[in-house]
């Protein structure tokens, strides 16, 4: 697995290549900022790009909305956000084009090393993984006007489980529930929302986005 690297800590930025190269990966490139994660993706085209949010010069968002850009460059390449701050618009935005492949995790929320890998990796392979408190933050701004009131509260739980990546069976276990019910509850959800099935578009991410960036 190719990986490439933005952070613009250098402690931080080494101790991610050292862990990701420990755990068998490859790093094309490391770099500091926006422009040469660009520059990083559309040489290197990596399996993932792991990428902190805040970078020079102002150290606000600039390495999210390099990431977007990345993206339109190299359409579906994938990213994993690893922040200590939650970037509303563009953490919305970069899920938009329901391509999946895309993953925002809190830096002082990863607790387990073997954990992180596995999200990097979940990542590189096309899913979608959302921290928890990524996803609480992003539903706070979006149900002020709520239009999704046909979801049933049960519902409404299986959607939240699916923005953070679980499958139908961890949900199913987080749940208490069995498997069919959990399929029962997706597909009312997809169905509520408007989303056919298709082979090419990931429902499971369309069906996040809606609910998150409706307003």
């Amino acid at each position: 697995m190719r990986v490439v690297i933005a952070e613009d800590s250098v402690l931080l930025r080494e101790g991610l290549r050292r862990l990701l190269t420990e755990s068998g990966c490859e790093v094309v490139a490391t770099v500091g900022d926006g422009p040469g994660l660009v520059d990083a993706i559309v040489e290197h085209r990596p399996d993932v790009s792991v990428v902190d949010v805040r970078m020079p010069p102002s150290h606000r968002d600039e390495g999210l909305r390099a990431a977007i850009t990345a993206r339109g460059r190299v359409p579906g390449s994938p990213v994993l956000v690893l922040s200590q701050y939650v970037e509303k618009q563009y953490a919305s935005e970069l899920l938009a084009d329901g391509v999946g492949a895309v993953g925002y995790l809190l830096k002082d929320r990863v607790a387990d090393v073997r954990e992180f890998v596995e999200a990097v990796r979940r990542v590189a392979s096309g899913g979608t993984v959302m921290d928890p408190e990524v996803v609480a933050q992003l539903l706070v701004s979006s149900r002020r006007n709520d239009p999704m009131a046909a979801l049933t509260p049960r519902e409404r739980e299986v959607l939240g489980l699916m923005a953070e990546g679980r499958s139908n069976a961890a949900i199913a276990g987080a749940l208490v529930v069995s498997g069919g019910a959990v399929e029962k509850h997706i597909s009312n959800v997809f169905t509520k929302l408007g989303l056919e099935s298709s082979g090419n578009d990931h429902r499971r991410v369309l069906a996040v986005l809606a609910y998150l960036r409706e307003s």
